[in-house]
């Protein structure tokens, strides 16, 4: 037996009922879009509300501050992009982070002489809270890296670079790619590394150590210790707090600006 084949009219039917659910799909998807579009429209209204309406905790509150720029992040809304608007009238964020930003330099600026421009998070906290007194508005350390990344869009050699469960803010224009960023994570812990410890923990070979630890000695991020028992200990300031027994003041952070 022959097998009958299928006919022109079955063929432009089923062409047919294929196009018309496109155009119900394309209807489908035209609707969700817009009513997705509606909601991001009164979150939005409802956001800008809840700032009207808590705008001095926002202001005052680290944690507040935390919690309503996540709220924000939720439908892409940035309150820091742009000094003027609804945001920066309302809140004052702009300002306030831009003094934050300022604030930073001065400090990171005091202590570049003994820290090569590298400084722990928690260092940096410290320092600006000394600077601001008692009386001024509290600061968290998600504050200071906002802050940290508007300053570095403008280039001005800022960065953030994860060590173990912290962070250490580089504020100098040196280039620091991923083997620096290793050997700092290293030497975490104690605040200085040998080249025996980077071959034995890292599987490298010493000339691949010793270009790095070079590298940061060039750019004052670490001192060289020759007379340590053994061998040579490369010495990361930042890392080691006795380095900052001596408190800096704000009239020490302020003479230290060109």
């Amino acid at each position: 037996m022959h097998r009958r084949g299928v006919g022109a009219g079955a063929i432009a039917k089923r062409k047919l009922a294929e196009a018309k659910y496109k155009e119900r799909g394309t209807v489908l998807a035209e609707d969700q879009l817009a009513q997705m579009s509606k909601q991001l429209d009164m979150f939005k209204t409802n956001l800008e509300e809840f700032a009207s309406k808590h705008k001095q905790e926002i202001r005052k509150n680290p944690q507040f501050r935390v919690q309503f720029q996540d709220m924000c992040a939720t439908i892409g809304v940035d309150p820091l992009a742009s000094g003027k608007g609804f945001w920066s009238e309302m809140l004052g964020v702009g300002d306030f982070y831009y003094e934050l930003g300022v604030q930073i330099i001065e400090v990171c600026l005091a202590l570049k002489h003994r820290n090569g421009g590298l400084i722990t998070l928690e260092e940096l906290h410290q320092q600006v809270l000394k600077g601001r007194g008692k009386f001024a508005q509290d600061v968290s350390q998600d504050d200071l890296l906002r802050a940290i990344k508007k300053l570095k869009v403008l280039g001005s050699g800022f960065g953030i670079i994860p060590v173990g469960g912290t962070y250490l803010i580089q504020s100098v224009p040196a280039e620091l790619n991923m083997d620096h960023t290793v050997v700092l994570q290293l030497a975490e812990k104690k605040g200085y590394v040998t080249v025996s410890e980077i071959k034995s923990s890292l599987k490298w070979e010493m000339e691949r150590a010793k270009h790095v630890l070079e590298h940061l000695l060039k750019e004052g991020m670490a001192w060289l210790d020759t007379q340590a028992p053994g061998e040579s200990q490369y010495w990361l300031p930042a890392l080691f707090t006795e380095l900052y027994s001596q408190e800096i003041t704000p009239e020490e952070a302020k003479e230290a600006i060109p």
